[in-house]
């Protein structure tokens, strides 16, 4: 028995010797873990920490903006575009990094504390009911022959009820605000903020409308081989700038309860400790994609890089889930999963590099 247990002991030491150990290279400052809780509105709430971090790099203090006055806005704006398609565009809870800058410019924005998209006596999010509720209206009235201009108001209505009345003015640190006037004081410029991609069904070196579901809006994407997309986020991250990131979390290699998202070459291979990983290429990318395998389903915030025992590339990665996981709701996105698995990512123009952003007209 005593041999028995000697053997299991040493086999428990070996396992957990094996176990990841992350180096951090760089490491960029960030807001607090925040959790989206039963929302889709994880596009929100990464753009926004990634917006933070922005202020911050720009040498302004904290600032814990609104996530869910964005999302009010956007369901707005999805309202109105689901009914003048006819109801032929998709309407639901998700949304794109380009939309939380598209909110930015429409209705400007709030801090937290003005306005938290919570209703007295509420817990937590859930924006199940709600969804539920302006879908059915909106496929009611796209349904009639004639339509009155008094609709949104019954959108807005609705989201007043489960959200609650987003402020026309505010006072923050002693000051009196409009969103609008808030949103100038930050000093965030739309337009140096650009979204990019990776797919050879389209021209690289130019935009193209980035075909997802949740691009409702139809933002356009500049086209990059995939080399110079991963190039452009190293070049960020280690000068000082994050990087929203958009992509899927539906493999069996993703797991926010152990901080980890590889992409083992073996399916079986145990993802909790260092393995071989996947040879990404175009056009394995490519396949996943057209095949549906990789869905643009998460949206997160990449904050930093880091190495693991073996010096595999790893990325920082801020979630929306709460303090989940030894990391307190961060995450390594390895190398491999990140070629991989993203869809689309959002920076700062000064980020890239220079004889990239040339190929762009930049």
């Amino acid at each position: 028995m005593k041999k028995i247990l000697l053997i299991l002991c040493l086999a428990l030491a070996v396992q957990l010797s094996a176990q990841y150990e992350f180096t951090i290279k760089n490491n960029i400052e960030c807001t607090s873990v925040k959790n989206q809780q039963r929302t889709g509105t994880c596009w929100s709430f990464s753009t926004a920490s990634f917006l933070e971090s922005e202020l911050m790099r720009l040498g302004k203090p904290e600032i814990d903006l609104s996530e869910m006055f964005m999302v009010r806005n956007i369901y707005l704006d999805k309202a109105r575009n689901y009914v003048l398609r006819q109801g032929k565009a998709n309407f639901s809870q998700g949304g794109l990094n380009h939309d939380v800058i598209r909110a930015f410019q429409m209705a400007g924005a709030v801090p937290e504390s003005a306005y938290s998209g919570l209703l007295p006596g509420d817990e937590y999010y859930d924006h199940s009911e709600m969804e539920a509720a302006m879908k059915g209206m909106l496929d009611g009235l796209v349904g009639r022959k004639k339509l009155s201009n008094r609709w949104p108001g019954a959108v807005d209505c609705i989201l007043d009820n489960y959200m609650g009345e987003a402020p026309d003015t505010f006072t923050y640190q002693g000051k009196k605000y409009t969103p609008e006037s808030f949103a100038k004081s930050l000093g965030i410029k739309a337009d140096d903020y650009v979204t990019l991609t990776s797919f050879s069904h389209h021209p690289f070196y130019e935009t193209f409308i980035l075909e997802i579901p949740d691009n409702y809006s139809n933002g356009a994407y500049y086209n990059l081989p995939l080399d110079e997309l991963q190039a452009i986020v190293d070049n960020a991250l280690a000068t000082g700038y994050t990087v929203a990131w958009d992509g899927d979390v539906s493999e069996k290699g993703f797991s926010a309860g152990q901080g980890l998202a590889v992409m083992p070459a073996d399916p079986e291979a145990v993802a909790n400790q260092p393995v071989d990983e996947l040879t990404v290429t175009q056009e394995l990318r490519q396949e996943g994609y057209e095949s549906y395998a990789t869905t643009d389903d998460h949206l997160m915030h990449l904050t930093g890089l880091a190495v693991d025992q073996n010096g595999t590339k790893f990325y920082l990665t801020k979630n929306s889930w709460g303090e989940v996981s030894q990391y307190k709701g961060f995450l390594y996105m390895s190398d491999a999963y990140f070629r991989m698995k993203t869809v689309g990512i959002m920076v700062h123009k000064d980020a890239i590099p220079k004889d990239i952003a040339a190929k762009l007209s930049l």
